[in-house]
């Protein structure tokens, strides 16, 4: 037997497994990589423009259609339903009913609205209420083309959206009609209690949520932690 096991039979056996290893790991990455490009080419055409649309029944029609694909729900103005995907056939069916009636609210809590896709709301003028709350691809960027609705917008919600830092949050300055802003879990903020501080400062009429985040920096001061620094010695 100990013929059969000699060195250079060992060494082989190491490379075969080495090759395998590091083929299955180049196999591993390049579906990954693949499957990756699937999802963005996804996400992509679902935050196409809706152009024919549009030029056949205007924003108000394009942009509930698009809103009721991704998931969401649209309110008409004077209307006291919201429309959802469930009943989506039926507003369909009458569309020509709305091509002239604003859109008044839209619920996007957990669509995958992107950079792109915001193209298909910022023509609705009249909107007053706009939910973005755990919308996985919203960013930034995002935020910096909100200013477009600024005559219009009361009431935002960016709760739980995890791409969204300050320098987002910073550019809701335009948004001065705003009476309400769910700034609330953004792990993407590295000092919530600070920020949501500053957006009060900046949008001096509107009630900002997330206070939870500036609790630690609100607390009595007989329940403040320690002061544990050294002071400077004169």
């Amino acid at each position: 037997m100990s013929e059969l096991v000699t060195p250079d039979s060992s060494r082989e056996k190491k490379r075969t497994l080495l090759q395998f290893l590091s083929d299955h790991f180049q196999d591993i990455q390049t579906l990954r990589e693949y499957l990756l490009q699937k999802q963005i080419s996804k996400v992509n055409r679902e935050n196409r423009s809706f152009t024919n649309i549009q030029e056949k029944y205007g924003p108000y029609v394009a942009g509930a259609v698009f809103i009721l694909k991704q998931g969401g729900a649209v309110k008409f103005q004077d209307k006291e339903e919201w429309i959802r995907p469930n009943n989506r056939s039926h507003f369909l069916a009458e569309i020509q009913k709305f091509q002239n009636v604003p859109v008044e609210a839209v619920d996007a809590s957990g669509c995958a609205i992107n950079y792109q896709g915001l193209s298909n709301l910022l023509p609705l003028k009249e909107l007053r209420s706009l939910s973005l709350q755990r919308c996985p691809n919203l960013d930034d960027w995002c935020l910096s083309r909100l200013y477009l609705l600024a005559g219009s917008l009361q009431e935002l919600s960016l709760a739980g959206c995890p791409r969204i830092s300050e320098r987002g949050l910073a550019c809701l300055h335009h948004l001065q009609n705003l009476r309400r802003l769910d700034i609330s879990d953004l792990p993407a903020v590295s000092h919530p209690g600070l920020t949501q501080i500053l957006v009060e400062e900046m949008l001096p009429h509107c009630e900002v949520l997330g206070a939870d985040w500036a609790q630690n920096l609100k607390l009595e001061p007989d329940k403040q932690p320690p002061d544990t620094s050294t002071p400077l010695s004169s």
